[in-house]
């Protein structure tokens, strides 16, 4: 899918729809390796009063890391932990997405996959600041996501698993093939409908990987977390609690 750039000979402004897991990171790659596009920032939502990456529940210190060592800026945007309604998220994100409108973005990147009612959803929301959708992923085997995802030489962490659909075991797993062959039969491969949840910490777009050390796993609201910590953050700073729960919020920004 192309965006329309009013200036054919240069490449379309795009943001990028940032969860900091596998499928925001292929999407990435797609989007770095095509000359038709240049991205200009990372977008990510998080809950404000745990400053943890909304759904994933990752820290912002380790958010930050990462889109420094991708040497990408870094949008985020700040939603409540409760009583966050679908009309407040698309308030907070129609005001950052209209100044980037503005400023001469023409799209913004989605990591999703095949579910057609959310890229609707996503759709609608961004004719409304008129500027495009653009899914770099839409329409390829799960499989084949993952496959690619591991041969192209990136490293993710599972970060968070629905507790009915996941035990707390694959908390901290690599991501990869073996780990597919693991799945129970019912689980989508890349975790599409929220199965599981990843943090991509090395890779082909990195400058340096990610030191991360694995802290306690926690499960609250039907999920499993696991908190990642950077290696190098002081112990007073690792006993914070774990709470990056954004239910009210059904839509997640990015794909996993």
């Amino acid at each position: 899918m192309e965006l329309n750039s009013m200036h054919h000979n240069e490449p379309a402004k795009v943001l990028l729809a940032w969860s900091g897991g596998k499928d925001s990171m292929l999407a990435l790659h797609a989007l770095q390796t095509d000359p038709r596009y240049e991205v200009v920032a990372l977008l990510t939502t998080l809950v404000q009063e745990y400053r943890r990456i909304s759904h994933h529940g990752v820290r912002e210190p380790l958010l930050e890391q990462q889109a420094a060592a991708l040497g990408l800026p870094l949008e985020k945007v700040y939603l409540p932990a409760s009583s966050c309604t679908n009309a407040q998220y698309e308030a907070c994100m129609e005001r950052v997405l209209t100044r980037y409108a503005a400023s001469g973005v023409h799209g913004v990147a989605h990591g999703d996959i095949f579910l057609a009612d959310l890229r609707a959803y996503r759709e609608r929301n961004l004719a409304k600041v008129d500027l495009q959708g653009l899914f770099p992923l839409w329409g390829r085997a799960p499989r084949e996501i993952i496959q690619q995802f591991e041969a192209l030489g990136y490293r993710a962490y599972l970060c968070c698993v629905d507790a009915a659909k996941l035990g707390p075991e694959f908390l901290g797993c690599e991501l990869g093939t073996d780990l597919l062959d693991m799945l129970p039969p019912q689980v989508d491969p890349c975790g599409e409908y929220g199965e599981y949840h990843t943090f991509v910490y090395a890779g082909p777009l990195f400058q340096r990987p990610l030191a991360i050390t694995q802290g306690e796993r926690v499960s609250r609201d039907g999920r499993h977390f696991i908190d990642l910590l950077p290696m190098a953050q002081p112990p007073e700073y690792q006993t914070n609690i774990l709470n990056p729960t954004q239910e009210a919020v059904p839509q997640n920004t990015a794909g996993d």
